[in-house]
């Protein structure tokens, strides 16, 4: 596929032409409100899938103006123990750690310290000599396209292209290796296309933490600790359980809903271990996550404190993949009326009730969350019930449309 334009006149395109109608429209909500009785169905809702095993139990955040309209636990904790949901329940939430990861990285960029147009060679250079089905690269990769998932950096655990069989045959995930070793096993696979061609969801966002890393001189967790997650006051955001004590308030998934083998290479995102996954390797609690999409919500800014800037979080949530002409996968990409941005799926067609704008991602453990800032909501499940995620997040998304009022 040709690239119409260069990657350096893209970039500058995106930041000269598509922020400012993002903040325009950012800086006048709807005056929609949203009916805390009208949300009673969707803890029917929610009652009704404990009830009929769907699920073992969940616990749901809707948030909007910056309060809570409902913070509601349901059903089990340990479906095991019959332990009883609650609103500490610690989860493993998988891919929605990519969100926390790309921001990690787009405050290095407003620091002046990385840049989304950097080859990644730069900074990992064994990336410069990657191939793509035995020829060179025709342009290096980004680090706009690991926030991007256009890196030609694929999964192993899906698909059966012969670069995927690669990758699941790969010991990439041998022994108690770190960001380093791992990136390091990585770069002597082929890519699964050229860079910049293709949306393929993979390994981007681990490679991204690794540069993060580079960039900062400290481990990916401790940068994050340093700069965003003690700051936020999410304090049980993590790369496992480091306080065995808190093993009870972990939520347990129900035995016959669950992986039978290692997802993107995690055995238990709870063990302890030297891998810190940025792309799907975090631990968190609901009211965690609230801080960490509320500060979205707000332009990047939370308690009088500022992560990011304005600009940067309109540039990570519009879309950076169908409007530059870049095709899409038919396995992971989030449908045909979103796009993607720089660590979120967008949604790019208003269907009402949904409406155009609202940005967010989910973990293949069941985990989601989507934020809303026209209506300046978001709202975040959290529960351990991977084959129900797709179905519930829908029904989730219509309810809450549902309950919004004049």
């Amino acid at each position: 596929m040709d690239r119409p334009v260069s990657r350096r006149a893209l970039l500058g395109g995106v930041l000269a032409a598509s922020i400012l109608p993002v903040l325009a429209r950012a800086g006048e909500p709807s005056p929609r409100r949203l009916d805390r009785g009208r949300l009673d169905q969707l803890s029917n809702d929610f009652r009704a899938e404990v009830a009929a095993g769907n699920i073992p139990g969940a616990v749901v955040l809707v948030q909007q103006h910056g309060s809570p309209v409902l913070l509601q636990s349901f059903g089990f904790r340990d479906p095991a123990s019959r332990a009883a949901m609650t609103e500490d329940a610690i989860f493993r939430i998988y891919s929605m750690s990519k969100p926390i990861t790309s921001v990690a990285a787009m405050m290095l960029v407003d620091d002046g310290r990385l840049r989304l147009d950097d080859a990644l060679s730069i900074y990992i250079p064994a990336f410069a000599s990657v191939t793509v089905a035995g020829a060179p690269l025709a342009s290096p990769i980004t680090i706009l396209d690991l926030l991007r998932h256009t890196s030609g950096i694929t999964y192993g655990f899906y698909g059966e292209t012969a670069v995927r069989r690669l990758y699941a045959k790969a010991p990439l995930f041998d022994g108690d290796i770190d960001n380093a070793a791992f990136v390091e096993r990585l770069a002597r696979l082929p890519l699964a296309e050229q860079p910049g061609t293709l949306w393929d969801y993979g390994h981007s966002t681990d490679v991204l933490g690794r540069v993060i890393e580079i960039v900062s001189g400290r481990s990916l967790h401790q940068f994050e600790r340093e700069r965003l997650l003690d700051p936020l006051g999410m304090r049980e955001t993590a790369f496992f359980l480091a306080d065995q004590s808190r093993r009870g308030r972990v939520a347990e998934p129900s035995p016959r809903d669950w992986f039978d083998r290692p997802i993107a290479g995690l055995d238990d995102p709870i063990r302890p271990r030297r891998w810190e996954s940025g792309g799907a390797g975090m631990i968190s609690t609901i009211s965690d996550y609230a801080r960490f999409a509320q500060m979205l919500l707000n332009g990047g800014e939370l308690d009088g404190r500022r992560y990011l800037k304005a600009e940067t979080v309109a540039l990570m949530a519009r879309d950076h993949v169908v409007a530059a002409g870049i095709a899409r996968d038919d396995l992971y990409f989030p449908g045909a009326e979103h796009g993607f941005g720089l660590g979120f799926s967008v949604r790019l067609v208003a269907k009402p009730p949904l409406p155009r704008g609202e940005y967010g991602w989910d973990g293949v453990g069941g985990t989601f969350f989507f934020i809303d800032p026209a209506d300046d909501l978001f709202v975040i499940v959290m529960m351990q019930a991977p084959s129900q995620r797709g179905r519930i997040a829908s029904d989730v998304r219509q309810l809450i449309y549902a309950a919004l009022v004049p």
